[in-house]
């Protein structure tokens, strides 16, 4: 497409993150427009349409996907859809910007990266938006200067103040975790080889079908250790902690060291950030613009993605599914993942 037009996207998917990338590509994100809003309940599509000056319902995903006013596809859509809706991304050669995970299991990830592949082209970004974090950006950077020296562990904290209906200790891990995965592969730039998942007392806030808090440990292929909390039933706030500690020092990222007051009768501190979308709302305005300028540039060089990729996105799930399997067994899970090089070849 030319690079003066706008970006036209379909937005898949209106639930809490589609209906929030259609306000953000609205109001905040320049070269691009909402064109088409898809979604199964046909009235909540209606309606998020309704604000949405020349945006127009279409009822059937794969009709959005191929529509003469669809350049791109922002993909919020349950994750038991993504891969036939990767698919016709890919067969139609449309960018798509999809929401975690890329599909719900690394066998269909490994699918798509392979079809992908087969194109000689990068259509598919994946919605990891903490590596758009400014935080996250200056942490990467210290390590790529060399400020810490060599990375030997990282700790993470991953504290939710509650969790939705049904939520099960494999979610946690899926749903969850998988964020501190592509955290510590971004970070660390190194595959993760095994995890074990470490269950201690639960908390009686939690569910039923939920061990929480849970503590994952995690090994790189060059030997570095990575610990991650996952409490999704804090009762408290969001929390989010990445600490990497190096040979020549360490360097700490979510403090929320924002305003810091001391009142009667002497409390001390300040305010946690009350949900994601507050954390992160500059990363995903960041990811969405950065992924806009991409799509709108990409037939110059068969790139357009600017951001984690499908490798990425089969990675997290290959790790994840270990991580499962060690909720089950409680025991150290290798990681299985096909070599990159044996899937993208010259693109490695």
């Amino acid at each position: 497409m030319s690079e003066n037009r706008e970006l036209r996207v379909a937005v898949l998917g209106v639930g809490l993150m589609g209906s929030d990338h259609v306000k953000r590509l609205t109001n905040k994100i320049s070269g691009a427009r909402v064109s088409v809003i898809n979604d199964f309940d046909i009235e909540r599509a209606k309606s998020i349409a309704a604000g949405v000056p020349g945006a127009r319902v279409v009822a059937d995903p794969f009709e959005a996907i191929t529509a003469d006013d669809v350049d791109a596809v922002v993909l919020a859509t349950p994750s038991p859809t993504h891969e036939q809706q990767l698919m016709e991304c890919l067969r139609t050669r449309k960018p798509v910007l999809c929401e975690k995970p890329l599909t719900p299991d690394a066998e269909s990830s490994l699918r798509i990266v392979k079809a992908e592949a087969e194109l000689g082209v990068k259509l598919i970004q994946i919605g990891f938006m903490r590596r758009f974090d400014n935080e996250y950006q200056q942490l990467k950077q210290l390590i790529v200067e060399g400020e810490l020296g060599n990375p030997l562990m990282v700790h993470c904290v991953h504290r939710n103040p509650a969790g939705p209906p049904g939520f099960t200790s494999a979610m946690a891990v899926t749903e969850s975790l998988v964020h501190e995965v592509d955290s510590i592969r971004y970070l660390l730039d190194e595959e993760i080889t095994s995890v074990q998942v470490l269950q201690p007392r639960s908390t009686t806030l939690a569910g039923a079908e939920l061990r929480d808090p849970q503590l994952a440990l995690y090994e790189t292929a060059s030997g570095r250790l990575i610990d991650a909390e996952i409490f999704i039933t804090t009762g408290v706030a969001y929390e989010v902690r990445t600490e990497v500690v190096g040979e020549l020092g360490s360097a700490t990222i979510g403090l929320d060291v924002g305003l810091i007051r001391k009142t009667k009768p002497g409390t001390w501190g300040g305010t946690i950030t009350p949900g994601f979308q507050e954390r992160f709302g500059q990363a995903y305005d960041t990811e969405v613009q950065r992924w806009v300028n991409a799509a709108r540039s990409g037939a110059e060089t068969g790139n357009y993605v600017d951001g984690p990729d499908a490798w990425d996105g089969y990675a997290a799930q290959a790790v994840c599914a270990a991580g499962v399997e060690s909720v089950k067994t409680g025991l150290k899970v290798p990681v299985s993942m096909v070599d990159k090089a044996s899937v993208l070849g010259s693109r490695v």
